[in-house]
């Protein structure tokens, strides 16, 4: 069975760019990318990083199963560098998986859809740039309608290409 992973990729440390990049390349690996966001640069959130993070979103067709997935996902964040020290703190990569086709997944290890997509602008920005329409399976409200009632004020950008 195939199913449809979308994922917002992040890092503030290292050549982010670069980074991503690299993250795509292994995600490759997992299944068929079916289509990336921009790339956004965003204000630290949560209080505890220092750097801007540079943040996309892509969306991948996979037929691993989503713990399967989780683990593999973790292991291209540690190869890339991650170490978890503090949480919301500084990382090379980070990736999180937003939606999981239009299923719920309440697990310790796993909550799909992840549970803070509404309150934070840095995932809105990317997902709205690419699935503006994709309504939210327990909310209800599509990505542009959680974008307008977003109360999160951080700084999200468009990264200019050099």
């Amino acid at each position: 069975m195939v199913h449809e992973a979308v994922l917002i990729l992040g890092g503030n440390q290292g050549d982010r760019k670069k980074l991503l990049e690299n993250a795509k390349k292994a995600l490759v690996q997992l299944g068929e990318l079916q289509v990336e966001s921009r790339i956004f640069v965003t204000e630290a959130w949560g209080g505890v990083a220092d750097e801007p993070f540079l943040n996309q979103v892509v969306v991948l067709k996979t037929q691993l199963v989503p713990l399967r997935f989780l683990k593999q996902i973790q292991q291209i964040e540690r190869n890339l560098g991650r170490r978890r020290y503090v949480k919301w703190g500084d990382r090379t990569m980070d990736i999180d998986i937003l939606f999981w086709d239009q299923n719920q997944i309440d697990l310790p290890v796993l909550k799909v859809p992840h549970p803070e997509i509404a309150n934070r602008r840095f995932v809105l920005e990317p997902l709205a740039d690419v699935l503006p329409d994709l309504v939210h399976p327990v909310l209800g409200k599509s990505i542009l309608e959680l974008l307008r009632e977003c109360t999160d004020t951080t700084s999200v950008s468009i990264l200019e290409e050099s």
